[in-house]
């Protein structure tokens, strides 16, 4: 079989992906209204930062207008990262075989 080992990682990616739809559907319909279950440490640190009285020192000087566009701009930076990141490594490997 030519394509023996990438059929096999497929499969295994597809039942991966089942059984986290699954679990999350499960855990999803566990839970109320307004609850989350992957929030995560940040919304919790920063509701604890705000109980305790904290005022910020300075306020930011621009802040994007939505959420999705907070979101392009990281995804636009995580790019840039990979691209810079991408050639630096291509041209180490293509100095390694030109010596």
């Amino acid at each position: 079989m030519k394509y023996g080992m990438e059929i096999a990682v497929a499969a295994l990616i597809i039942v991966f992906a089942a059984v986290f739809l699954y679990q999350n559907a499960a855990i999803q319909a566990s839970l109320s209204d307004g609850e989350e279950a992957w929030g995560g440490a940040d919304g919790e640190a920063a509701g604890i930062i705000e109980a305790s009285g904290y005022e910020p020192w300075i306020e930011p000087f621009w802040e994007p207008p939505s959420g999705e566009i907070e979101s392009l701009l990281f995804a636009l930076q995580a790019a840039i990262g990979a691209i810079v990141i991408g050639y630096i490594f291509g041209y180490w490997q293509g100095s390694r075989k030109t010596a």
